[in-house]
């Protein structure tokens, strides 16, 4: 019996099928949406979406954060950013990463909430690289 997944970001519904496994980027750790799993809204930090169908990974999508709705039947993820794995670009990750860096030194360090902000975003675009990393 497969789930229902669809992956939707700002911009377009990126994936919208059945497969017979999600597994996805917690934000307290990865966890997997398989049918007959109980209700759950999860907060999602930046990371790879695994697509799985006959136990292989047939999809990797990476998403920048956001929220995933879990059911018996369907899973929908919400992304702030969202784009396949293959079509990451190392270097405009690079360039946002160098970015954030500079912007968090000149950030008021007691500017907790900014802080937070920033470390978050500086998380989402390390995980992106590595996963554009791990693509090539």
């Amino acid at each position: 019996m497969p789930i229902q997944i669809e992956i939707i970001s700002p911009e377009k519904v990126l994936v919208s099928r059945e497969v017979d496994m999600v597994v996805m980027p917690g934000a307290e750790g990865d966890i997997a949406a398989m049918p007959e799993c109980a209700p759950m809204m999860l907060l999602l930090r930046g990371g790879v979406v695994s697509l799985y169908e006959n136990d292989a990974v047939t999809d990797r999508f990476f998403v920048g954060g956001g929220f995933a709705d879990m059911t018996a039947t369907r899973c929908t993820i919400l992304a702030d950013k969202a784009e396949p794995v293959s079509e990451i670009s190392i270097d405009n990750a690079t360039a946002t990463l160098e970015a954030l860096t500079e912007a968090w030194d000149k950030a008021d360090k007691t500017d907790i909430s900014r802080l937070d902000v920033l470390q978050d975003k500086i998380l989402s675009v390390r995980a992106e690289i590595e996963a554009g990393s791990s693509a090539s």
